[in-house]
């Protein structure tokens, strides 16, 4: 397959993204630091996590426990994104295509196909999570309708997330850049209501010694470096478009603290609510504190699903694409869209089949840190970041299609994240995990035992795929594929 040199001029500030999988050309790279910041704080400025910040005082830890958890542990969590954002800055590839390297043109169809299913899911539950809220809301505000008002809030959501998300890139952009800062003021004075109306408990343990480790580990998985992991497989699609002339130092910092800042933010202000006895139930942790501000929490509610899921979708559009699907993105992002919404029915029709579906995405996960623990030993330790762009677009057949190496060590490290997982679901409770009284390490695990395993095997299978003479990173950037690559 060819690559050639293009000459396009830039793109309007929010003109729709035509761009598929091929790697983004310098003059459509126009991306700032402060884009990427607002587009990731949005992302996880979500109701979700005020939830999983309650999970610590559920499982019975102290608020200061529950805090230092949280902290280390998206210290972590978001420094491992920041890094996969790299990725995608210094090549201007999406972080599927870029899985061709570790995995091989045809392996890397797994991870892919994993990307396109998972997304549909979340969209559904990152929707569904919220309607009650708005529902209690409205209550508040002295707004009754039933369901069938929940019904319309839902067609909203939907129809408004999955326009920004087909028309691409730049509205997502555009919508986060102005629309986060008004968010970001309402959340502060929610905080300070909180903290002002919810008597806070920063001191009440219930439990000690082992089974106090054990929660932490479980309460690391889910909001903590957990929280960072889940977001890895998205990484690149956005950094893809960070101007070429940005450092990566400041494509790091700012992609960590977009990452970071929010996660640890909200995780807070749930657990100190829930501290004060109100519970875990997501519309009693909004009644409890900010009752009296209907109108600005309801903008905040309706919000958080939009901005998480505008990301979540447009990804699972550029991950089909990496199954070699021939249609445009945008189209590809409607169909999304649309099984999503149908999803989302099922869940609006038994909150018990809504409740399982969640349990198992939780669980489903796992494959994550296993694949990262490929790909960070792929691209930094073995290629040190020097990438043949070429041969990410060679046809099937063309080049190596599976990278064994990569395979087998995702294997192992899946075992291995299995193995210490203590997940909701029996089936995804490990025996290492039950046999230490629920300690769940399998994001550790999943990582470490995948990435060692990939540097010892990737000798046995020769040289990883790439073509004499890679590509560095800003050459990269100035080129993409012949039209018939996607």
């Amino acid at each position: 397959m060819l690559l050639k040199q293009t000459q396009l001029p830039a793109q309007d500030e929010a003109g729709f993204d035509a761009h598929g999988i091929e790697p983004v050309p310098a003059a459509h790279r126009t991306s700032s630091s402060s884009d990427q910041f607002w587009i990731w704080t949005g992302a996880n400025i979500a109701p979700i996590n005020w939830v999983l910040g309650a999970l610590g005082i559920q499982l019975g830890l102290s608020l200061l426990q529950t805090l230092a958890v949280i902290v280390v542990g998206n210290l972590f969590g978001a420094a491992l994104f920041a890094a996969f954002c790299l990725m995608g800055h210094r090549t201007g590839v999406p972080q599927m295509v870029l899985g061709r390297l570790a995995f091989g043109r045809r392996g890397a169809y797994l991870p892919a196909l994993a990307q396109v299913l998972m997304p549909m899911g979340w969209v559904a539950i990152n929707t569904w999570i919220v309607l009650d809220l708005c529902m209690a809301a409205l209550e508040r505000m002295g707004i009754g309708g039933g369901v069938e008002l929940k019904y319309a809030i839902a067609v909203l959501v939907m129809l408004v997330q999955v326009g920004i998300a087909a028309w691409g890139f730049n509205a997502i952009k555009v919508f986060e850049r102005y629309t986060m800062p008004v968010i970001l003021l309402i959340m502060a004075v929610m905080t300070a209501l909180a903290f002002l109306r919810v008597d806070i408990k920063w001191q009440a343990a219930g439990v000690t010694g082992m089974p106090a480790f054990a929660a932490a580990t479980q309460l690391m998985t889910a909001i903590g470096i957990g929280w960072g992991i889940s977001w890895l497989t998205y990484a690149s699609d956005y950094t893809r478009f960070t101007r070429p002339s940005l450092g990566a130092a400041k494509v790091f910092r700012a992609t960590f603290l977009g990452m970071f800042a929010p996660t640890v933010w909200l995780a807070f202000l749930g657990a100190a609510i829930a501290s004060a006895g109100a519970g875990s139930d997501p519309s009693k942790l909004i009644i409890a504190a900010f009752g009296t501000m209907a109108l600005p929490v309801l903008l905040v509610l309706l919000h958080g699903p939009i901005a998480t899921n505008i990301v979540v979708i447009y990804s699972a559009a550029l991950s089909s694409l990496a199954l070699d699907l021939r249609r445009p993105r945008w189209v590809i992002s409607v169909v999304s869209g649309l099984i999503a919404s149908a999803i989302l029915y099922a869940f609006l029709q038994s909150g018990d089949f809504a409740h399982a579906f969640d349990n198992f995405m939780v669980a489903l996960i796992v494959w994550i840190s296993p694949w990262a623990g490929v790909t960070l030993a792929d691209f930094y330790l073995v290629r040190r970041g020097r990438i043949d762009v070429a041969s990410l677009y060679d046809e099937p057949g063309q080049g190596r299609d599976f990278n064994w190496a990569g395979l087998i060590a995702f294997a192992a490290g899946f075992v291995a994240a299995w193995a210490f997982q203590m997940g909701t679901i029996r089936a995804m409770q490990g025996p290492l995990a039950l046999a230490t009284g629920g300690v769940d390490l399998s994001w550790l695990t999943g990582i470490g035992v995948a990435a060692v395993s990939y540097l010892a095997l990737h000798r046995l299978f020769g040289r990883p795929l790439a073509r004499s003479g890679a590509l560095p990173a800003a050459e990269a950037a100035s080129i993409e594929p012949a039209p018939t690559s996607t």
